[in-house]
């Protein structure tokens, strides 16, 4: 016991000790809050998405699309667009009118996001 506290009493074993805890620290903080195998990261598009997106592209006024359908049961019960391009309601509205026809959705169940 008295070998542990003539260690702890060292000034260079409780500097190299703080250290190498805040460097752990550190290191837990950037895996936590900075690391890339995040679930939004890894989501990969379906083919459906995918179709959805391209036709999207197709709309004046609307440059990239992306889509996020989601299903209960083998069955789409929404759908979420993002797109760059113009924020007007006829964007919206034909936004909308695609994504409800290709996915026999009501349009209550689209969001959708442009930035």
């Amino acid at each position: 016991m008295k070998d542990w506290k003539k260690i702890f009493e060292n000034r260079t074993f409780r500097l190299l000790l703080f250290c190498f805890l805040a460097l752990l620290l550190l290191f837990a903080i950037r895996q936590v809050f900075f690391s890339d195998g995040g679930s939004v990261s890894s989501y990969e598009e379906t083919q459906s998405e995918a179709r959805i997106s391209a036709m999207l592209e197709r709309v004046d006024g609307i440059e990239e699309a992306s889509v996020m359908i989601v299903e209960e049961e083998g069955r789409a019960v929404s759908c979420i667009v993002v797109c760059k391009g113009e924020d007007s309601i006829l964007s919206r509205m034909r936004i909308l009118d695609l994504a409800s026809s290709a996915l026999s959705l009501p349009k209550e169940k689209i969001q959708v996001y442009l930035s």
